[in-house]
């Protein structure tokens, strides 16, 4: 018995072919607009051709379709289901004694596949790509890039927590330092230096140095103009931009998050760690999205109804805007604390489950 029947093959050839042409289509759209408003940038700052195409436009195309693909697949659903009730071609297949349940099995499989790709796009290809984009973009157009850091403050080890006034990460300097070692709450010791330079995985040079050591009633005073040493953090740790989390394989994403909270880090720099943790949710979320927006898309474009698909595609387009609106709002919930980032980027596919429900009990059997 065949896994797929000529029918099964061709939904499947109609979705993804449907799918990868509105990508063309709108992402074309979008790279003329972004020449249109890059073009005086690009001009001004003498960017290489080669470098527009190959470093930008070639890593600029996979981000985007991976941002929008819930709306891609959304709008290929609509349009191609539509198309196919307009012609009375699933009236034709129903009739025949094929269930909707049987006929959503090649939509679900087309999903499958989509959901797969956008995964691995988003969690090991884009981040790797986001890097020589956005480097391209911090020389060229707009320097987003984190330079210098100040009042950091941070928990290194347990019961360790350091103080800097100032790093320069050009330089790789940082000046006015403090370590203090806490135990049951009590002060054990305190580290302070004027100067503190960054070399190499965790090694810093510390430069007009004193060492205060408490025991008990007891105080013993070190100093020195040099010391070696290792501290448990690097300057990546505190120097971060809004574009970090875009630059990470999901992976290297989660042993950051991780990293920085056992480090009691929840804002650096003006960027909150919770939006690292939105970053992670949504690319797990994103894979379910594909199934979800397929069930009601194919339920609520299966029915031919008056007035042709026109009518179904803006249903279809307003329910999409609406999901990715749905997103923004909730996320920003997560940004001010009022709501956990894995509810936050949850909420609105568990939201669209219930559409989804309703507009399958309601499609054609």
């Amino acid at each position: 018995m065949k896994i797929l029947s000529i029918l099964d093959r061709y939904i499947i050839k109609k979705f993804l072919g449907t799918y990868i042409f509105s990508i063309i289509l709108i992402i074309s759209i979008a790279v003329v607009f972004d020449i249109n408003e890059r073009l005086d940038k690009f001009l001004t700052n003498n960017a290489p051709l080669k470098a527009i195409i190959v470093d930008y436009y070639f890593n600029f195309v996979p981000y985007y379709v991976n941002l929008f693909s819930a709306l891609f697949v959304f709008i290929a659903v609509i349009f191609f289901t539509s198309k196919l009730a307009d012609n009375s071609e699933i009236i034709a297949m129903l009739s025949n004694g094929m269930s909707f349940k049987r006929l959503m099995k090649p939509y679900m499989i087309s999903a499958g596949v989509i959901a797969i790709f956008s995964f691995v796009l988003s969690s090991f290809i884009i981040p790797q790509a986001n890097v020589t984009r956005i480097n391209f973009q911090n020389k060229y157009i707009k320097d987003k890039s984190v330079d210098y850091a100040t009042r950091i403050q941070m928990q290194v080890d347990k019961g360790v927590i350091l103080y800097m006034e100032r790093f320069d990460n050009k330089s790789k300097e940082g000046y006015n330092l403090s370590l203090d070692r806490f135990e049951d709450k009590e002060l054990k010791s305190r580290l302070i230096a004027s100067r503190i330079e960054y070399d190499t995985a965790y090694h810093w040079v510390l430069n007009n140095y004193s060492i205060r050591e408490f025991e008990g009633m007891k105080e013993i005073i070190s100093s020195g103009t040099r010391l070696d040493t290792t501290i448990n953090v690097i300057p990546s740790d505190f120097l971060v931009s809004v574009n970090d989390f875009e630059q990470m394989t999901t992976p290297h994403l989660y042993n950051y998050i991780q990293r920085q909270k056992s480090k009691g880090l929840a804002n650096i720099g003006g960027v909150s760690i919770t939006q690292f943790e939105i970053e992670f949710h949504k690319r797990f979320a994103s894979v379910f999205s594909a199934f979800i927006l397929t069930l009601i898309g194919a339920s609520l474009s299966a029915r031919k109804v008056k007035g042709g698909m026109g009518v179904n595609i803006g249903i279809g387009l307003g329910l999409s805007v609406s999901y990715i609106l749905f997103q923004t709002v909730s996320s920003s919930f997560a940004v001010t604390g009022t709501m956990s980032p894995m509810l936050a980027v949850w909420i609105p596919n568990i939201v669209f489950i219930f559409i989804a429900a309703f507009l399958y009990s309601k499609a054609p059997n």
